[in-house]
């Protein structure tokens, strides 16, 4: 390892470190435009000089200059300071310092920089280069004449996102970044605004929307797929105007999907802000909660334990599937399902249905079997960490499901059934690329397991891990890729038919029978609902989706940014959300909604705040006491042997950007369908 000095610190630098790392490591500042850590090293910008001895009488960019033995290094010495007060002054020619007019006020790290290491006033004074604004889509806004070449754009395309929309043309003075005129095509496209140190790319739907000093900002979890990401929303007064990236080196790194980013102008369209209940002429009509509490209760206490059932959405947090569950066995009602797509996980074996490699462990993975998944649109974050282990070079990866451009090369294994049969008796040739990599893994989607065949799609995955050699003592290559941020937290409490229960499609069926009377519905709108005709609905939610439409009774609930709550991820990471704004009009958080009804049906919950509902949840598991940990569990058997059909796997997301209620509200998500998807479907935000 090389030792060498910084401005007089003696610092030791893991092989192959820059000298910019090694100052960083020295605790001393270098400033830099084009160096990002995530991304390969362009050497652009030049302002990261730094003077080194020995070397040449000149400063030399930190950036790209291999850390050696018995370096001296000095970062405020007069030939840095003067290196870079110039190279910032040729970037200042074409660069208008136009702050009071530009959307990145107060976020600028040209600005900063420009301070810190620039001139006070400049030389130049001829006329300044302008450049023509360039089209990346409905999420980006350009203002190219600001550009400075960094290329950090360039590379996050090319590299992170894995595609070519974004590129530099010409040479010299002539020199743009430009695309092909129409949107850029990937779903972690919002991330360049981020990358931007100078205010060309910025965000368009937040564009002049606020400043930075009248934003509340609130460190919480996105909810809007399963991987969990770290997000920082800021609100103004009662509305989210953005959401950020955290950064969270083994969760998403320091992005995040344009879904998650930008979808959050749907927390303040379709609302529900007040109870209905749906009067003799088959119209909703406003009432007062204390109502609507007292018909629900009327109509449970009525309907008994086996008539009702209870189906549990996406994005509902701990605490509120804790409530419910409460709720359904005071009823005495077995009939409880978080699985509202119907998957076949078997709630009983943790390790059938994490993500047991970890989101982080992907990096260590030799070869990769993907079965019924599309990661890209299911998890792009997580998709960005498999394209990442891939460009290392050694990771050989097989699909068997939907063929689509992943963003990185892949053998294609076959389309569905009969290809996992052949992997699962191993006689398809890459079972031998799986035994012979010494960290094999397989990623089993919800393509796979919402079929009627679920199960025994599990027990083959499983087999396939058994027979290869996927699980060892410190590795488990067994992975299960969720959907729903709620999926994960929902098996852990056991919200799962109990003995003699019905699962989401045998309610559905019951419903339509009559067997089932009353259907309660926690934020559940990616079902059928057509089946509900015969039901009595009460609906708890947020927006006015499918799931409020069929309803009986409508609960407002708060969404995920107005309360707070646990939620566990696809890895089975515990992970706290946290309230940046408060729910609109009379809706309530979740839980307290419930305890509410538990005291009206007389089966009243034992705990009256949230911190008590913790307790209370904490003591019937103790995985929720460990706060971003993953609990460990044993491998063992699950799944059902049987028949596999032959039909195809497809993958549950064919439109990314409208997944769920916030999402389908979203005006910028509807302008992402027209643009990037080109379909012509009416959407919720048509009127």
């Amino acid at each position: 390892m090389p030792k060498l000095k910084v401005d007089g610190i003696e610092v030791e630098v893991p092989p192959g470190s820059t000298v910019l790392q090694a100052c960083e490591a020295a605790g001393k500042e270098v400033p830099r435009f084009c160096y990002h850590d995530r991304l390969s090293i362009a050497g652009n910008c030049r302002m990261c000089l730094v003077e080194v001895k020995p070397g040449p009488p000149k400063p030399a960019a930190s950036c790209a200059l291999p850390a050696g033995d018995g370096m001296e290094v000095f970062t405020d010495s007069e030939m840095a300071k003067k290196g870079r007060a110039g190279v910032m002054e040729f970037l200042l020619i074409n660069h208008p310092l136009d702050c009071p007019i530009c959307d990145q006020g107060g976020e600028c790290d040209l600005q900063d920089q420009a301070m810190g290491f620039g001139h006070a006033g400049s030389r130049y004074r001829e006329n300044k280069r302008a450049v023509e604004d360039k089209y990346m889509g409905p999420l980006i806004n350009t203002i190219m004449t600001r550009c400075i070449h960094c290329t950090r754009c360039v590379r996050f395309s090319t590299e992170v996102a894995g595609v070519d929309d974004i590129g530099l043309i010409n040479r010299g003075e002539n020199a743009e970044i430009t695309t092909l005129e129409h949107a850029v095509a990937s779903e972690l496209s919002g991330n360049v605004i981020d990358l931007c140190p100078v205010g060309a790319l910025t965000s368009k739907p937040y564009a002049f929307a606020a400043r930075p000093w009248e934003l509340t900002k609130t460190e919480t979890i996105d909810v809007m797929d399963a991987v969990g990401s770290s997000i920082r929303v800021d609100a103004r007064s009662n509305e989210v105007l953005r959401v950020l990236p955290r950064l969270h080196e083994d969760v998403n790194e320091e992005w995040i999907s344009d879904k998650t980013r930008f979808a959050c102008d749907g927390l303040s369209r379709q609302r529900l802000d007040q109870p209905y209940i749906r009067g003799a002429d088959g119209r909703l009509a406003p009432a007062s909660w204390q109502d609507a509490l007292k018909l629900a209760s009327e109509k449970l206490k009525e309907a008994g334990g086996s008539k009702v059932a209870a189906i549990i959405g996406d994005h509902a947090n701990v605490e509120a599937m804790f409530a419910l569950k409460g709720v359904m066995d005071g009823l005495g009602s077995p009939n409880i399902d978080c699985r509202q797509d119907g998957a076949a996980l078997d709630a009983s074996v943790t390790t059938s249905y994490r993500f047991n490699t970890t989101i982080a462990g992907i990096e260590e993975a030799d070869a990769c079997l993907i079965i019924g998944s599309d990661p890209r649109l299911e998890a792009p974050v997580l998709n960005s960490r498999i394209r990442k282990r891939y460009l290392q070079g050694g990771l050989h990866i097989g699909v068997v499901g939907p063929k689509t451009n992943l963003t990185y090369k892949y053998e294609y294994l076959g389309a569905g059934g009969e290809t996992l049969q052949k992997l699962a008796d191993g006689s398809h040739g890459f079972c031998q690329i799986l035994k012979t990599a010494k960290r094999p893994m397989l990623i089993l989607g919800m393509g796979a397991l919402t079929r009627r065949d679920g199960f025994s799609v599990l027990s083959a995955a499983r087999k396939i891990a058994d027979d290869t050699g996927m699980v060892l003592s410190d590795w488990n290559g067994f992975n299960v890729l969720h959907t729903a941020a709620s999926r994960v937290g929902g098996l852990m409490l056991g919200c799962v038919p109990d003995e003699g229960g019905k699962s989401t499609n045998e309610i559905l069926a019951g419903a339509k029978s009559g067997e089932i009377s009353i259907v309660y519905l926690l934020g559940a709108d990616e079902i059928d609902t057509s089946q509900l005709d015969n039901a009595f609905v009460i609906y708890q939610g947020h927006h006015g989706d499918a799931g409020a439409h069929k309803a009986s009774i409508i609960f407002p609930s708060a969404a995920y940014t107005e309360q707070n709550g646990i939620f566990v991820n696809t890895e089975g990471r515990i992970q706290i959300a946290k309230r940046a704004a408060f729910p609109p009009g009379e809706a309530k958080e979740d839980w307290a909604i419930l305890r509410a009804l538990s005291g009206e049906l007389d089966e009243v919950l034992p705990y009256d705040t949230q911190d008590e509902l913790r307790l209370s949840l904490q003591d019937s598991n103790n995985a929720f006491l460990a706060i971003d940990t993953i609990e460990p569990a044993t491998w063992s058997e699950f799944g059902v042997s049987g028949a596999i059909d032959p039909a195809p796997f497809n993958s549950p997301i064919s439109n990314f950007y409208m997944t769920d209620p916030i999402s389908r509200a979203s005006e910028t998500m509807a302008k992402c369908v027209d643009e990037i998807i080109g379909t012509t479907e009416a959407t919720g935000t048509d009127g």
